[in-house]
């Protein structure tokens, strides 16, 4: 099984096959309702390209509000279903693709490129960043979110697939976590500035936080 067929069973199995459309009211840094930033973090975009978008809330949210956003995901169970979710609106545009193969052909830049626990956590950022920074417009806002890492468990780490139904074997992916201060030198050493990393603390004590990165190209 591939990786986009892992994802392709994820959210079905999360949340069942026919789930509703979400309510998009919000940007959603955090996936804690009501927790953290909205989308002031990115600015105020004309365009911009999520990286690994699922359902697609969050593009929902920024083109009803008037941005051109073109959304990126290597799943197409979950780009078909948000193609359905979302037809009304003219200015968001679902992509089925591997986020570094599409920032390899795209042309267009873009002023803002962001992923909210999505495809920035699942891909090696020394392949990543530098293919992101060229699609930045100068200045344009690069931004993303995961799960804060457990201490010690930084670089690539490998996640399960158990949950799998009728699969022999367990299926792994790779997500790649850093600490705030390992993704700040990550980014300063592929050329991007005005960085700022940081911890959003989990409400349930005990619980992990939201690691939150932005940074300008």
């Amino acid at each position: 099984m591939s990786a986009p067929e892992y994802w392709d069973k994820y959210r079905p199995h999360r949340g069942g096959a026919r789930q509703a459309r979400p309510a998009a009211d919000r940007f959603d840094w955090t996936g804690i309702p009501g927790n953290g930033p909205g989308a002031e973090v990115l600015g105020e975009p004309r365009t911009a390209l999520d990286l690994g978008p699922a359902e697609g809330e969050n593009a929902a949210f920024l083109a009803r509000a008037g941005v051109e956003v073109v959304a990126v995901d290597f799943s197409p169970v979950q780009v078909d279903r948000a193609r359905v979710f979302w037809s009304d609106l003219p200015n968001l545009e679902f992509v089925g693709a591997e986020a570094g193969a599409f920032l390899d052909r795209e042309s267009r830049e873009f002023d803002a490129v962001y992923s909210t626990w999505g495809a920035v956590w699942f891909t090696d950022p020394e392949e990543l960043l530098p293919r992101v920074r060229r699609r930045l417009a100068p200045g344009g806002v690069f931004a993303f979110s995961h799960r804060a890492p457990a201490v010690g468990a930084y670089g690539a780490q490998r996640m399960g697939g158990r949950w799998l139904e009728g699969r022999a074997t367990e299926l792994t992916v790779l997500r790649w976590q850093h600490t705030a201060e390992q993704w700040a030198d990550l980014l300063k050493r592929h050329g991007f500035g005005g960085i700022d990393a940081r911890v959003l603390p989990n409400p349930v004590a005990g619980e992990l936080g939201t690691l939150l990165v932005r940074a300008r190209g």
